[in-house]
């Protein structure tokens, strides 16, 4: 009995979701609904592109950053490199001062101008490498960027093409479908499957017509307007054959006539022997 009662229910729901299906699939072929269902799926694709383009103008505002990062570091790589040539020559002077004055090489290593200019020299050097070595990881971040930001333009170009083509593909689809709607309803019509009821109707009157003719007949047969129609028929012949005979008299061929009826009465009269005189 369970099973049974299972068989029914599940019975029960191909039956609503077959009845669903196809009430979907009809509203679905509905041109309009075709259309707001392309411009919804437009849409969707439009949000998400803008949203790309955000993430992506995001890459790029952080390789400006780092591009006027190095463009500040590498002022600072000059002015270092200068300050680490002005020590060194400074240093140069004092050197070639003090042999002048017959110093000797380890007094000059601790003269104090010189271990100021040597002091200097080696910060100036050790920044520089440090900010030589930052430069060229900016360097190598702002190329990565670069490639990535055209890669994503490229991904983009495609998605606009895409948005394009989907907004082109909503009115064809749409124009194919309506087409598609007329075309079938011009078959059905000529197969006479269509189903607004009209060859119905169009047999109905026809039967009515040939009803009506045949009351309007029998009325009429039934009033005596036949038998009217007919002795009006017979008047007119008479009065036709009268006015015949009249002209015949007027231009001379009554005499032939009578003259010829009673040859035709003999000739009748010999056809038929036994008839008494």
């Amino acid at each position: 009995m369970f099973r049974a009662f299972g068989r029914w229910m599940k019975s029960l729901g191909y039956f609503f979701s077959g009845n669903m299906d196809a009430s979907r699939r009809n509203l679905d072929s509905n041109p309009h609904v075709m259309a707001a269902r392309y411009d919804d799926i437009v849409r969707d694709k439009t949000r998400r592109f803008h949203e790309y383009k955000q993430a992506v103008a995001g890459l790029i505002a952080q390789q400006e950053l780092k591009i006027q990062k190095a463009k500040t570091l590498t002022e600072e790589v000059r002015r270092l490199e200068s300050l680490k040539a002005g020590a060194l020559a400074k240093a140069k002077k004092k050197v070639e001062e003090l042999k002048g004055q017959g110093v000797p090489q380890d007094e000059i290593r601790n003269n104090d101008e010189y271990m100021k200019c040597l002091s200097a020299y080696n910060d100036f050097t050790s920044t520089l490498t440090e900010k030589t070595e930052h430069l060229d990881e900016l360097d190598g971040d702002i190329t990565e960027y670069g490639n990535r930001i055209e890669e994503h333009k490229v991904q983009m170009r495609g998605l606009m093409r895409e948005i394009d083509k989907l907004r082109e593909e909503s009115k064809e689809a749409v124009a194919d479908v309506i087409s598609a709607k007329e075309e079938k309803e011009i078959a059905d019509a000529l197969a006479g499957l269509s189903q607004d009821g009209s060859d119905a109707e169009l047999q109905e009157l026809r039967k009515l017509r040939t009803e009506m003719k045949a009351e309007a007949r029998i009325s009429k047969e039934l009033s005596g307007t036949n038998t009217k129609v007919q002795e009006e028929e017979f008047l007119a012949y008479a009065r036709q054959s009268e006015h015949s005979d009249e002209f015949d008299a007027l231009i001379g061929l009554a005499e032939s006539a009578e003259s010829s009826a009673p040859a035709a009465e003999s000739q009748e009269a010999e056809r038929l022997p036994g008839l008494p005189e």
